[in-house]
């Protein structure tokens, strides 16, 4: 392994084998399950330092998604990446390790929309929500959909930028952050599985994959969870949302705030996208706090 990788990702990975391809997922600490959920185009190593921080009492599960991080990516002929199949791998993991019940969801980007779809499944599993810059409802009707990303998922220049140059990866490494930039050795471990035309396979299907209109594939799985998150209302819920997020932005807050008006709410008006990595020290105390303030368990 990639000796700056051991320093700051110190865990020993599981798998769990998905029709002959290697899921891999961390499994670190005992107790209520926590689990983290990544998106596009990071892996588990977002969570790192929240699996230290909370392993000593939960039990923190954080897969690496299909095409993602430490699991294999496989091509399309072997692997459909489309948000129901995320969804239904993201269901055959907990379920193998036996995870029924009171399982906090902790959410960023696409594992936004992963997570809730898997909540609006099984609402009777859920008991807590941790939301980070993420959304899980079509895109708020007056936030424009963002040109880098539309060229990105409808364009051949997008694939090449995204595939043959790794721009999607690159780029969220030096935007992603705005009041603690990454340096030189996070940036390259945010990328490090991203290191080939074949390995970046997730990071364009990601983006093609969003639904925009009635027809698009995974539109309406995406109206049923719209429609099926408000069920939640009455759960515990953080937020914590860089506002510097150019994708995940004021709009997509204000549609959490709409939704969840009860829920804890915490802003940094000088941080993106990475939420953890640019106010980490402050946002992991408080994701703690909430976990032992709304423990089910006491």
């Amino acid at each position: 392994m990639n000796p700056d990788l051991s320093k700051l990702y110190p865990f020993t990975g599981k798998r769990l084998d998905l029709d002959g391809l290697s899921y891999h997922y961390l499994d670190e600490g005992s107790g209520s399950p926590v689990v983290m959920l990544h998106g596009n185009p990071s892996w588990s190593f977002y969570y790192r330092n929240l699996v230290l921080a909370l392993q000593d009492r939960y039990r923190c599960i954080v897969p690496d998604h299909i095409g993602c991080g430490l699991s294999d990516k496989p091509g399309d002929d072997q692997y459909e990446y489309t948000l129901a199949r995320r969804v239904d791998d993201l269901e055959k993991l907990l379920d193998h390790l036996g995870l029924m019940e009171n399982i906090t969801l902790v959410v960023h980007d696409w594992g936004g929309m992963i997570g809730m779809a898997y909540a609006v499944r099984h609402p009777e599993r859920i008991k807590r929500l941790v939301i980070l810059n993420t959304g899980a409802f079509h895109l708020p009707k007056n936030k424009p959909f963002p040109l880098g990303l539309r060229i990105c998922r409808d364009t051949p220049l997008g694939t090449l930028l995204v595939r043959g140059l790794n721009a999607f990866s690159r780029a969220a490494s030096h935007v992603g952050c705005k009041r603690n930039p990454m340096n030189a050795t996070l940036r390259s471990l945010y990328q490090l599985p991203y290191d080939s035309w074949q390995n970046r396979i997730a990071t364009l299907r990601f983006v093609q994959d969003i639904p925009l209109m009635p027809g698009d594939r995974g539109y309406d799985l995406v109206s049923s969870v719209d429609d099926g998150i408000n069920q939640f209302r009455t759960l515990p819920m953080l937020i914590c949302w860089g506002e510097q997020d150019f994708v995940f932005d004021r709009h997509f807050l204000a549609e959490w705030q709409h939704r969840f008006p009860d829920a804890e709410m915490h802003r940094y008006a000088d941080c993106g996208h990475y939420i953890l990595e640019d106010a980490g020290k402050e946002v992991m105390p408080l994701i703690r706090s909430f976990l032992e303030r709304t423990d089910p368990a006491t």
